[in-house]
């Protein structure tokens, strides 16, 4: 099959996405964050009920957010009282699963030099999720509640679309479901109504290139792991 162009240009946009964790703090342009959600609302959606809804921050707004999360996450008994509206993770982990997200989190901490033992280093990194891993652009993104599963579907085309199209302006993004946990304080800051749950944050932004963590490349199963075909 020969390739053209066009394809090669949507294959490197695609396969070029990855979390960054690292951001540095050059600006995104306005104009750039809104022409990425136009271009990710071209995702397809049952009888198109388009089920998205962004809250974009910058600047002194998405600090204020960063720092109230922060708060609770630090404090062991405030953070008790935050729990998640859904369950993003299996509540049984099984194989293969259990050892690709093992592997993913030692990896990471190995790159950064944060052994089993560092209980404290771990904390700390996964808190940086909470400051967009210092990215110039944070998105929260949320859901109508009376809305079902086949929406939660399409939903994540959109997300998807979101980090494609940033990656073909060579942005880089960071999608986060550890924002879940924080609903309310996110609710209360950025007055999300009483109908809207959060389905997670994204970090998007200029990856840094001189930082370790983003270094990491994940590893994807082959065709033949995952595909059978029927014929």
């Amino acid at each position: 099959m020969i390739s053209s162009p066009q394809q090669e240009a949507v294959d490197a946009a695609i396969t070029s996405r990855r979390s960054v964790r690292a951001f540095t703090d050059k600006p995104v342009e306005r104009a750039d964050i809104e022409k990425i959600l136009e271009v990710a609302a071209r995702a397809p959606s049952g009888t198109n009920i388009q089920p998205w809804k962004a809250y974009v921050l910058t600047g002194a707004a998405k600090d204020r957010l960063s720092q109230a999360i922060l708060a609770a996450y630090r404090d062991p008994e405030r953070n008790r009282e935050h729990t998640e509206e859904y369950a993003y993770y299996p509540r049984q982990w099984t194989s293969p699963f259990i050892e690709r997200r093992r592997k993913l989190g030692w990896d990471l901490y190995g790159l950064l030099g944060i052994t089993r033992e560092n209980k404290a280093g771990m904390a700390a990194q996964h808190g940086r999720n909470f400051v967009f891993f210092d990215a110039p652009v944070g998105f929260i993104f949320t859901i109508d509640r009376i809305l079902e599963q086949g929406s939660w579907l399409d939903y994540g085309m959109f997300l998807q679309n979101v980090m494609v199209a940033a990656r073909g302006r060579g942005l880089d993004t960071c999608p986060q479901a550890a924002f879940t946990q924080y609903h309310r304080i996110i609710s209360e800051h950025l007055g999300i109504p009483a109908n809207e749950t959060v389905v997670c944050g994204m970090a998007l932004g200029w990856a840094d290139p001189g930082k370790i963590e983003n270094s990491l490349v994940t590893e994807r199963e082959p065709v033949s792991g995952f595909v059978r075909f029927v014929e």
